[in-house]
């Protein structure tokens, strides 16, 4: 017979996985077995949208890759065509001509060594950080602070064009994106109020992207399943060979 602990364990483990009678309503209205054309997976995510808030639409892309290998990670920057509908706060690391470019490009604050010194002083307000070539050297700084914020070039957050990336993080049209150590790939791609067409267009920016980031390193299929859900819904199985054939 369980002892205590165990049966409240499980008591705690069986709630946890509980779905709300909302949720399993619209689960009902899906067959996972069977996947879906684009088109008509994201109609169907926009009916699965019933909470009591505007949903965004996310895209789930499992990938053959082995993410522990370096020649098989999947990252990179891609602009979509509408925007997520995400408002996001930027800070900017920037002197002279280069910071005048992103405070009129709508940077929220914007400094050099000021911020730098104010952010080594606990200062957060800021959803994603830039910086300009000249300030790269002055990072270091404050790295351990930022974390997966800290500036890089990798992804396209050092650069000189500050004000062309302030305005593409503001108008939520540039979106990074990364396999996890499971080989997916997450993103958002709009919300549930836009139209079929622009979640059409920005699901084919976001998908094609990821396409063309296949690893040379990576054997066999590159896709192997594509999910897309609202916030507070089910995930419904799309086709990854349409998807792929209409993304390119």
């Amino acid at each position: 017979m369980p002892t205590a602990p165990l049966v409240n364990t499980l008591r705690k483990n069986t709630k946890k996985n509980q779905h709300s009678p909302r949720y399993e309503a619209l689960a009902k209205t899906v067959n996972p077995d069977t996947t879906l054309e684009v088109a008509e997976a994201l109609a169907l995510v926009k009916k699965t949208a019933t909470a009591k808030f505007t949903e965004s639409v996310d895209l789930a892309i499992r990938l053959g890759i082995d993410p522990r290998k370096s020649d098989q990670n999947v990252r990179g920057i891609t602009q979509l065509p509408h925007g997520t509908g995400k408002v996001r706060k930027v800070a900017v690391l920037a002197r002279g001509d280069q910071a005048a470019q992103a405070e009129a490009a709508g940077a929220d604050v914007v400094g050099g060594d000021d911020l730098i010194t104010k952010i080594q002083g606990g200062f957060r307000d800021f959803d994603v950080v830039l910086a300009t070539e000249e300030m790269a050297p002055s990072i270091g700084k404050i790295g351990r602070m930022l974390g997966p914020k800290t500036p890089n070039k990798r992804n396209g957050t050092i650069t000189n064009q500050i004000g062309a990336a302030v305005k593409e993080i503001k108008g939520a049209t540039r979106v990074e994106y990364r396999a996890d150590k499971a080989g997916v790939v997450h993103l958002q791609i709009g919300k549930v109020t836009y139209t079929d067409e622009q979640l059409m267009e920005n699901f084919l920016a976001g998908f094609g992207a990821v396409l063309k980031a296949k690893p040379s390193g990576a054997k066999g299929r590159y896709v192997e399943t594509i999910t897309v859900s609202a916030t507070m819904g089910p995930g419904i199985p799309v086709d990854p060979a349409q998807a792929s054939k209409i993304a390119g």
